[in-house]
């Protein structure tokens, strides 16, 4: 078993345990981090939606995530995986909830967001989390790493820790 499946058994565990349920809003990862946490048999007791918003037209459609905030600090920042992973809870009504939004590569990096930047968000309840990353690797390697990071987060925070630190 790998390691990403490891960490999604261990998380289904947990929100079993305390009968909570958990929601992904999506972007660079495309729905990884929703089919890592679905390859664990059983996982419709707690895991709850997912949301892949590629574009930032769906990011406003299916997240309510408001369309000033794109120009204004772009798709990859605190302020709209903030909006994702709140919109992503409350449209789920799940008491946990992950949000990713980054650049995976090749290209669409800048110098003030190089190609492996990703913002990742999580929450409980009303609390929010949010930590900037930056992956070394190709496409796929900066995607993978950002599932685990996602996963991590989501076991930190269900443990009572926050997600944002480490």
């Amino acid at each position: 078993m790998d390691s990403i499946t490891a960490m999604a058994e261990q998380l289904g565990q947990r929100l079993q345990a305390i009968a909570a349920h958990v929601a992904t809003a999506e972007s660079c990862t495309g729905g990884g981090i929703a089919e890592a946490i679905t390859r664990v048999a059983g996982s419709s007791a707690w895991f709850e939606a997912g949301f892949v918003t590629y574009s930032n037209e769906q990011k406003t459609r299916q997240l309510d995530v408001p369309p000033q905030l794109f120009e204004q600090v772009g798709a990859v920042s605190r302020e709209v995986v903030e909006a994702m992973v709140s919109a992503a809870r409350d449209k789920a009504d799940a008491r946990f909830a992950v949000a990713v939004s980054g650049i995976a590569g090749p290209g669409g990096g800048s110098e003030e967001k190089p190609v492996g930047t990703v913002w990742l968000a999580w929450c409980d309840g009303p609390s929010i989390h949010a930590r900037r990353c930056h992956f070394l690797g190709d496409r796929q390697t900066v995607r993978l790493r950002t599932v685990e990071q996602a996963l991590d987060g989501l076991l930190r925070l269900t443990a009572g820790e926050n997600p944002s630190r480490g």
